[in-house]
């Protein structure tokens, strides 16, 4: 991708790189110097050097990573802000927002380097006080947030993840806390265990630990109430989302706003009920029966999510992306046993790996199951569960694993998909 900036051009791939097209060269492209150079090229700017080019110095830019949470605490941030009247930027998963408004679509966690400053560029340019990031532990590791300087980072948990790339769990939760060892003020989770960080300019929420945020109190029934205790200073949100983790998240997001801008504690929380969530995570999409369609693709966010639905007959319907981690497979069928009534297990993202294999691969965990069936037809697994749903007197479907995503990669193809337009059929068909 070519970046015009300053009636100059940039780009990170070699192929792009010509005369008029400056080569920026990191650690993972350098070998391409010659390839750039044979197209022509003559202009090379390292990586370190490309904040000189761009000046981002007049937003404050706010990164969010943690192995669960980063989409929902990034958007009620951004959500938050703009409610409080400031112009606000949105880049992640779920693509980039400039005040409102859906600039591009869905995109990798991070983008590249040159891709994160160009998008700062834009925010600025539209004329926003605050850039809300999410940070891959991919885009740590690679320094695609290299130059960037954060005004608060923000951690929200680590658990097992993205093992296929890191390797060893150790790994993974190195890379994480490599993001907080410098001085830039840090918003930290207090009750995760494997954070490790500096304790310069460092700000910390908890609802088990003592916290500069801390939970006093919360109730989650009828979608979330919670009590926040800052030094002497008492405040309260009310939230229709559901979940203890999004006790952990809206917290998050408010305890970053106040932190930001100074703005009074309890002014902050009131902006919170506006905000409804996120597109496929902990998304309820039918009352009765109760389906709920999310993201979770971990042990630990499946886990958290079957943490909310404990007095339901829970009913589930996942599976695991292909080429990725398989040793959390079983693992997970370990969770969906555990608190689920009945499991059926589908494809995911198989990508270039045998459907039937990665079902196996889960199966290994929930041997044991009673009700426990594999349908990798996805639209029919769903269809499955609704009717399996009939003999529950207090039934909850919880479709796993895509979240508010709109296809199905199989092979290299991304073929369309997405849960909830599923559900939605699939009822039409059996009420109508």
């Amino acid at each position: 991708m070519i970046i015009n900036h300053n009636n100059k051009q940039y780009t990170d791939n070699s192929k792009e790189a010509t005369h008029e097209v400056a080569f920026v060269v990191s650690k993972h492209n350098e070998k391409f110097i010659d390839d750039a150079k044979d197209n022509g090229c003559t202009k090379f700017i390292q990586s370190n050097d490309l904040q000189k080019e761009f000046d981002i110095s007049s937003i404050k830019i706010v990164g969010v990573t943690g192995t669960n949470g980063k989409t929902t605490t990034t958007a009620a941030i951004y959500s938050l802000l703009l409610d409080l009247g400031y112009k606000v930027a949105l880049q992640g998963t779920r693509g980039f927002f400039i005040n409102d408004e859906k600039v591009e679509g869905y995109t990798l966690t991070t983008p590249t380097q040159l891709g994160n400053f160009d998008h700062i560029q834009k925010a600025i340019e539209n004329g926003c006080e605050y850039f809300i990031m999410e940070v891959s532990s991919h885009a740590i590791e690679q320094e695609r947030i290299e130059g960037l300087n954060f005004a608060l980072k923000v951690h929200t948990n680590i658990t097992a993840d993205h093992l296929d790339y890191h390797k060893t769990l150790q790994n993974y939760i190195d890379v994480k806390n490599s993001f907080f060892q410098d001085d830039a003020p840090k918003l930290i989770n207090k009750d995760d265990p494997n954070i490790k960080f500096k304790m310069k300019n460092a700000f910390a929420y908890a609802l088990d630990n003592p916290a500069t945020y801390k939970v006093a109190a919360y109730s989650l029934k009828n979608g979330l109430h919670v009590a926040i205790q800052h030094f002497a200073n008492m405040a309260n949100y009310s939230s229709p989302m559901m979940g203890l983790f999004n006790v952990y998240n809206l917290t998050a997001a408010v305890a970053a706003v106040n932190i930001l801008t100074k703005k009074p504690l309890q002014e902050v929380c009131d902006m919170v009920e506006n905000f409804g969530g996120v597109a496929g995570r902990m998304e309820i999409v039918h009352r009765d029966p109760l389906i709920v369609i999310d993201f979770a693709h971990t042990t630990d966010g499946m886990e958290k999510v079957y943490e909310s639905f404990t007095d339901y007959d829970i009913i589930s319907v996942f599976g695991a992306g292909g080429d990725r981690d398989r040793t959390k497979r079983p693992q997970m069928g370990q969770v969906a046993a555990r608190y689920s009534k009945e499991i059926i297990i589908t494809s995911d993202n198989p990508r270039f790996e045998d459907p039937d294999q990665i079902c196996e691969d889960i199966l290994q965990g929930c041997k044991e199951m009673k009700h426990l069936s594999v349908e990798l037809n996805r639209k029919v697994a769903i269809a499955k569960a609704i009717e399996i749903s009939k003999k529950y007197n207090k039934p909850a479907i919880l479709v796993l694993g895509k979240g508010d995503e709109e296809d199905q990669i199989i092979y290299d193809k991304h073929l369309p998909l997405n849960d909830k337009k599923i559900v939605q059929e699939l009822l039409k068909e059996t009420f109508n």
